[in-house]
């Protein structure tokens, strides 16, 4: 039931009632200057930092006019928003917070956050999201602030974003467009751009509009052509679609032959016998700085969310000098468009087929609970639900003590770390070390000298327990799969008599 009080009353104000750090700041941690000399060791080289710096729009240096077209306008200027949400459940704070991650994604986005308000009621209106009386009030707030974008916290029909914009007079856009938008900002890779571009257009396929000429048709079929009509012919709304259908196809099987070139890597990884660890998480919950604590890989760390998109895979040790993969994955977050779930589904699959997950939650956010509900949803969407999971609870400088002592409570296979400070971090490759899959048969041999490349794959696929030179050749104690121990077999030391 919705209530009559005005925005000011039962809906709360969200840029004005709370401090003007909780937009971004209440997921994030507080930013601070990259450098070379601090943060090098750490995080490795930064290839895409100049790039992504490169071409940062500039509020107030706008040259719109007045009779440029809508268009044009918002190339020249950076977006000027109000954030709007329906509290349909849970407590006051969650819809705080939902609308705060929002505010970040906004800004993620290079939008301003001018606004931001929620109204509670049973369920979003049907036709305006908001119902008309608030519609209203909402387009006063808009003509008051300026503003010349309004995001909704949810996803939008196409009746609701129709309606919405009939009353407001500005852009509507709902999460699920945020989301898609900031994708293809930091989507890099040949497959990172083609799986944003099919959400994208499978996004855009329901919600194409017409006006003017858009509805009006070609000139029917015909054998002989010219003044041959038998019938209406497609608008050119139709066409959109046909073409936009067309494309998609198109992209589908691009990104079905790109998944065979991933799948034979992972293949070739498994032949070897290579244990592979993923890494999910949170977006902006610090995979990538773990990822470059314990690799040196050198992936773009920023301050953002979706900051990187595209998966990492490195070779990693652990202390007693077993070799891994290690895979950095797209993050999560809470209603990730399923569009999106689609698209990336290939990419994701490296959750799946990995032998261990790196669940990495941000200690120092107001309800790290719900990202570890969020993502496991999402592990759960890509059958991921059986690979063995360790939760890494990071930035555990920056988080509340009280809160990494609940998390660990609850969370029986844990680990608080700091990808910053390297705190936790010797004890998680130990983790690591213990948890990954070993070999299943143990094996002594005594090896000549002349087959070094034997002994070499004992170390590099096997686990060592010891190593002996003899005048006869190195004597191996090991633990390995059946295929190398099979080619160990010839020289296992006859049993004394």
């Amino acid at each position: 039931m919705t209530s009559s009080s005005s925005f000011s009353q039962d809906e709360q104000r969200f840029a004005h009632t709370y401090p003007e750090g909780l937009r971004a700041d209440a997921l994030m941690e507080e930013d601070v200057a990259w450098s070379h000399e601090i943060d090098g060791e750490r995080d490795g080289d930064q290839f895409d930092r100049s790039e992504r710096a490169a071409l940062r729009r500039v509020a107030g240096l706008s040259t719109e006019l007045e009779d440029v077209t809508e268009v044009e306008y918002r190339q020249l200027r950076l977006e000027r928003v109000v954030l709007v949400g329906v509290w349909t459940s849970g407590t006051a704070q969650d819809s705080e917070n939902s609308l705060a991650e929002l505010a970040a994604l906004a800004e993620t986005a290079g939008a301003l956050v001018l606004d931001g308000v929620i109204q509670r009621r049973d369920k979003p209106d049907a036709a305006t999201y908001i119902g008309s009386g608030k519609a209203t009030e909402l387009r006063d707030i808009v003509l008051e602030t300026g503003a010349d974008t309004v995001i909704c916290d949810g996803e939008l029909s196409p009746g609701q974003l129709i309606h919405l914009e009939d009353v407001v007079k500005v852009k509507v856009i709902d999460r699920t467009a945020l989301i898609l938008d900031i994708f293809a900002q930091h989507a890099k890779s040949r497959e990172g751009k083609a799986q944003v571009a099919l959400a994208q257009m499978q996004y855009m396929l329901p919600r194409l509009r017409g006006w003017g000429q858009s509805l009006s048709r070609q000139m029917g079929g015909g054998k002989g052509g010219g003044l041959a009509t038998r019938g209406p012919g497609e608008t050119k709304i139709e066409t959109d679609r046909r073409r936009i259908r067309e494309k998609m196809a198109k992209m589908r099987r691009e990104i079905a032959e790109m998944k065979t070139g991933r799948e034979i890597k992972r293949q070739e990884r498994k032949r070897n016998k290579v244990p592979s660890v993923a890494i999910a998480g949170y977006t902006n919950a610090g995979k990538s700085s773990l990822l470059n604590r314990l690799t040196g890989a050198g992936v773009l760390v920023e301050n953002a969310l979706f900051a990187t998109l595209d998966p990492t895979v490195r070779r990693a040790e652990t202390p007693s000098g077993r070799l891994y993969t290690l895979a950095d994955t797209v993050g999560f977050v809470r209603h990730l468009p399923h569009h999106l779930v689609e698209a990336f589904r290939s990419t994701m699959e490296e959750v799946g087929e990995s032998d261990l997950i790196l669940h990495v939650v941000d200690g120092s956010h107001p309800n790290p609970e719900e990202q570890l509900l969020a993502v496991r949803e999402v592990i759960r969407d890509v059958g991921a639900v059986d690979v063995p999971e360790i939760v890494v609870i990071n930035k555990a400088d920056a988080a509340d003590p009280l809160t990494l002592q609940r998390l660990m409570r609850i969370e029986k296979r844990s680990i608080a770390v700091s990808a910053r400070t390297g705190q936790g971090i010797a004890e998680l490759l130990a983790l690591i070390d213990n948890e990954l899959p070993r070999p299943s048969v143990e094996i002594e041999a005594l090896v000549p000298y002349t087959l070094g490349k034997l002994v070499a794959r004992a170390h590099s696929e096997g686990e060592v327990i010891s190593e002996e030179h003899t005048p006869e050749g190195t004597l191996l104690k090991v633990r390995v799969h059946e295929e190398l121990a099979a080619d160990l077999a010839p020289y296992v030391p006859a049993p004394a008599a």
